[in-house]
């Protein structure tokens, strides 16, 4: 399983992606939009023939913001998401970021559990953040 940064010929493998993981998925343009973005990084996991995973972070300034972290659900368990995360604090070290951070459900455990190992504490939470099913999110944010 190899990590690197996304090139725009990984947009479709990302909205697919998107598409298997999520409610509200991205659009194909705004996840073209995302790794055109100087000031975005993206980071997808995968072998030369298929991208399985990615990790996407706006930047402002000094600060992290965590867009969507996402498996295709035939290869989740595999540590995949524990690798991404893994490059992505490294990246956000060398960017000399002050913090990342992210929402998630707190029903969804497993991610918290993930980000938890990684130093992320709860910062806040969101009311009603969440749709289908309505739901708050947890903020987490890990401090560099």
């Amino acid at each position: 399983m190899k990590i690197r940064k996304a090139h725009f010929t990984d947009a479709v493998a990302i909205a697919e992606i998107e598409e298997q993981s999520f409610v509200h998925p991205w659009s194909l343009r705004s996840i073209e939009q995302l790794i055109e973005d100087p000031k975005a990084l993206v980071l997808v996991a995968g072998s030369e023939e298929k991208t399985v995973a990615y990790v996407g972070v706006n930047t402002v300034l000094d600060e992290g913001y965590i867009t969507n972290i996402a498996v295709l659900p035939v290869f989740r368990g595999q540590k995949i998401a524990y690798k991404l995360l893994e490059e992505l604090v490294e990246e956000a070290r060398a960017l000399q970021l002050s913090f990342l951070t992210l929402e998630v459900r707190p029903s969804n455990k497993p991610a918290i559990c993930l980000y938890e190992s990684f130093g992320f504490i709860k910062a806040g939470e969101r009311k009603n953040y969440y749709t289908h099913p309505t739901e708050n999110a947890f903020l987490l944010t890990k401090y560099f």
